[in-house]
């Protein structure tokens, strides 16, 4: 193709950083770049949670409009916030290798290194309905409050107290990409607090039939990261989850030996109940890992918790 590729991206500083990555990575492979922004309803509606947003796709509906219409060649998404039902007409392209999937806790005070450490009633801030529920299942004595906005400003919440804010649990990836690591009191072991499908990946979307497009994207593409998103993002699409669903999702390698596991699990909203169960990953297939986990936990209630 002629002409410089044309990244589309979120406007955020974590998101930016994301397009500007994937851009030094095709220079290095002789593809020239241009970032396109592009301002999504889930940046300019932050006064609710996610989760009382009606429809689905808060942060890749209007850079998918761009990618259908032309105006952009690639999509750069945070996997994660990635329906598992794409719009017609586009493919998930290329998943890079992923960061840290991991779930952190950033604290006020630089004693506490863990949830447990949290004193009862201290307030942890989070609008993601799988964190909430979590926490309120580990520690139903904190009191979890919403908490959005860019990475670094909900850091910088925590460590100013404001709102009488103790702690957030944020996503490992997105504090290291933006060189907030020092910020991590713990990365939370992820059978704790379990993140979500596809957390720490990118998602390079592209118009399905744009072969050219998928050509000079094919040298990102990491084998074991693109596996390990399909296996979560399965158990999701099964479950009939949307990105906003308290559904988590991890895959993790089993003692000594070979081969990886997917673990999945449902949260009740309300903490009361949770339930987890896993998989072995076939490599040849593994999306059918998703589908035997999200079996699993049907079978001992996940979509009368999804339906509370």
């Amino acid at each position: 193709m002629s002409g410089a590729l044309k990244l589309g991206t979120r406007g955020s500083k974590l998101a930016l950083w994301q397009a500007e990555w994937v851009g030094a990575a095709l220079a290095r492979h002789g593809t020239a770049t241009e970032l396109v922004v592009i301002a999504t309803r889930g940046d300019a509606e932050v006064d609710r949670p996610l989760h009382q947003l009606e429809g689905k796709g808060f942060f890749t509906r209007e850079i998918e409009e761009a990618l259908l219409d032309g105006r952009i060649d690639v999509a750069v998404h945070s996997l994660k916030d990635l329906p598992t039902e794409l719009s017609d007409g586009l493919a998930l392209g290329v998943v890079p290798e992923r960061g840290d999937s991991a779930e952190a806790l950033v604290t006020r005070a630089n004693a506490i290194t863990s949830v447990g450490g949290l004193t009862a009633g201290a307030k942890i801030g989070t609008s993601s309905l799988r964190r909430v529920a979590q926490i309120r299942y580990l520690r139903p004595d904190l009191e979890v409050v919403p908490l959005r906005g860019n990475v670094p400003t909900r850091v910088q919440k925590v460590r100013d107290g404001r709102d009488g804010l103790d702690a957030a649990l944020l996503a490992a990836a997105g504090l290291e990409r933006l060189e907030l690591a020092d910020r991590i009191a713990v990365r939370l072991d992820p059978l704790e607090v379990m993140p979500a499908p596809g957390q720490g990946a990118l998602g390079l979307e592209v118009r399905a039939d744009d072969r050219a497009v998928r050509a000079l994207l094919a040298p990102l593409e990491h084998a074991p990261s693109a596996r390990a998103v399909a296996a979560e993002r399965s158990l999701l699409r099964a479950l009939g989850g949307g990105c906003q669903a308290p559904v988590a999702a991890y895959v993790g390698v089993p003692g000594p030996g070979p081969g990886a596991r997917l673990y999945g699990r449902v949260t009740a909203q309300d903490g009361s109940i949770q339930i987890t169960a896993s998989a072995d990953i076939d490599d040849a297939d593994p999306a059918a890992a998703g589908v035997a986990v999200a079996g699993l936990l049907q079978a001992q209630g996940a979509s009368r918790l999804l339906g509370r």
